[in-house]
């Protein structure tokens, strides 16, 4: 026990340092004055700008929002366990039965599956029944003037006053999470203009009211972040007790991508994962490139499908959410489907 005097001595120094300083930051007016400029510079019109800044004050909320962010705590296990329950599923299969033909159509156009959509549109918007009610422009204003990611919210502001400018929608529509996240899909504005799509052909991206182009705009994210025809996110896999030579060059992480793109092997195809002695669940392709992910004492073999779902969410817990999801709607029963 004698590293105990040392431990306590640690602590003590650490309660006595002073907590870290908070940013300095200009008077909101101050920085709204500057960033108009800005915005007025790059383009955006006056009179948007009048419409959407004149008057705008921070919203207390959302910073407290930003600052109160919690880790995830739960497993990926418990994670999915709590937001596919079984309530979730059966609205989904019925959801699916409902619009088939609507997300027959999408799946012709794009290629992701129609469970995929349903399952990713459940987790974002509760089956359409999450918008987002804060105004975007003053979350956007509030997280950019507050300063702890203040580039990529400016970024986000300033593509949000370019959906204005254009006239894609009107300022009283544009609403979303208290982080900016937009509609049914949850797009940040940035997405809204590279993935958003207007299915119903009415002249407007509508992603708070139109099933069409919410489906769509989630179905063309997912196509644009590598989903390819025909492909399934993956499948479950056993390993062996005792790994080959063959199996462990395979197994080495990746160094590039967000937090859980790290968590994946490379990808090769399936048939070299089978020589090594992975076992599937389920079949897939030999020639289908697959990585390995292990997550806990589960291991699976996921596909650039997967890979997409992560570029929608960069979580395990929210890409398994919707991976369990899209499979339990396209499995279920004849009668149930």
């Amino acid at each position: 026990m004698m590293w105990l005097p040392l431990v306590l001595t640690l602590v003590t120094a650490a309660a006595k340092q002073a907590p870290p300083a908070e940013p300095v930051r200009p008077l909101f007016a101050e920085w709204l004055q500057q960033f108009r400029a800005e915005a007025e510079a790059s383009g955006i019109s006056v009179a948007t700008l009048d419409r959407a800044l004149n008057g705008l004050e921070p919203l207390p909320i959302v910073v407290e929002r930003d600052r109160t962010q919690r880790e995830l705590t739960l497993s990926v296990r418990d994670y999915v366990k709590r937001r596919v329950t079984k309530s979730v599923i059966r609205t989904a299969r019925g959801a699916s039965r409902k619009h088939a033909a609507l997300l027959r159509r999408v799946q012709q156009k794009y290629g992701v599956p129609r469970e995929v959509i349903i399952a990713v549109w459940a987790l974002e918007s509760n089956f359409g029944r999450f918008n987002g009610v804060r105004p975007t422009i003053q979350a956007l204003g509030t997280l950019a003037w507050e300063g702890r990611r203040g580039q990529l919210f400016r970024t986000e502001l300033l593509a949000a006053l370019g959906i204005l400018d254009r006239g894609e929608v009107d300022v009283s529509r544009l609403k979303g999470s208290w982080a900016g996240a937009m509609g049914q899909v949850q797009f940040l504005p940035s997405s809204y203009v590279r993935f958003a799509q207007d299915f119903d052909g009415d002249g407007r991206k509508d992603i708070w009211g139109s099933l069409p182009d919410v489906f769509a705009s989630i179905a063309n994210y997912l196509r644009e972040s590598g989903w390819t025809v025909g492909q399934r996110w993956g499948a479950p896999v056993k390993l062996p007790s005792t790994p080959s030579s063959a199996l462990r060059s395979l197994m080495e992480a990746r160094s590039a991508g967000c937090s859980a793109e790290r968590d994946l092997t490379a990808a090769v195809p399936v048939g070299q994962w089978t020589k090594a002695h992975v076992r599937l669940a389920r079949p897939l392709p030999r020639t289908t490139s697959a990585s390995l992910l292990t997550l806990g004492r589960a291991s699976f073999l996921v596909t650039s499908g997967y890979e997409a779902i992560l570029a929608y969410n960069c979580a395990h817990s929210y890409a398994m959410g919707v991976a369990e999801l899209a499979d339990a709607i396209r499995l279920a029963p004849r009668n149930k489907r």
